[in-house]
């Protein structure tokens, strides 16, 4: 029975200062979306890059309240700080288009039509392989075939085919 002896004063006691976790919080949280900025748009996979910040952050912070802070409080008080910025950032970019700019990639173009735009693609990483795989899930066989294509601010490639469909 000596394993359900808990101390429940000491799992919601707060031993380091509150402003030291939002400050901890608000730091990785700001330096994750600027580092996601600068990497090129295809790293995020298919997670728009705000999303992929909230998930890994928010586990990231679950994980510290199970094990390296000393309370469950200490968590909570990351996880709500990562929480706001969510909040805030999102509230921003929806109401602030230069906002939005700084936080999201815009679009980048790969072809016009028809034709490889090769700095954009070396930008991206994205080789002619590559780029043409995602060219035949779409149905098509040549580049030759596309008006445009773009990589989204999110990494997905979107394609407008000279043909209509």
């Amino acid at each position: 029975m000596e394993y359900f002896n808990i101390d429940l004063s000491t799992i919601f006691q707060v031993e380091t200062p509150v402003w030291e976790l939002v400050t901890r919080g608000s730091v990785i949280y700001l330096g994750i979306l600027f580092l996601f900025r600068v990497l090129p748009r295809r790293t995020g996979g298919e997670l728009a890059m705000m999303d992929l910040i909230f998930v890994l952050l928010i586990a990231e912070a679950a994980t510290h309240s199970l094990g390296d802070y000393s309370s469950v409080t200490e968590g909570f008080i990351v996880i709500g700080t990562v929480m706001a910025w969510n909040y805030a950032i999102n509230f921003l970019s929806y109401h602030i288009p230069f906002f939005e700019n700084i936080v999201s990639s815009p679009p980048l173009p790969i072809i016009k039509n028809g034709k490889l735009l090769r700095r954009n693609m070396r930008r991206e990483y994205l080789t002619e392989e590559e780029l043409m795989d995602h060219l035949r899930m779409e149905g098509l066989e040549k580049i030759e075939e596309v008006k445009s294509a773009f990589v989204e601010g999110d990494g997905k490639i979107s394609v407008v085919s000279k043909k209509r469909k």
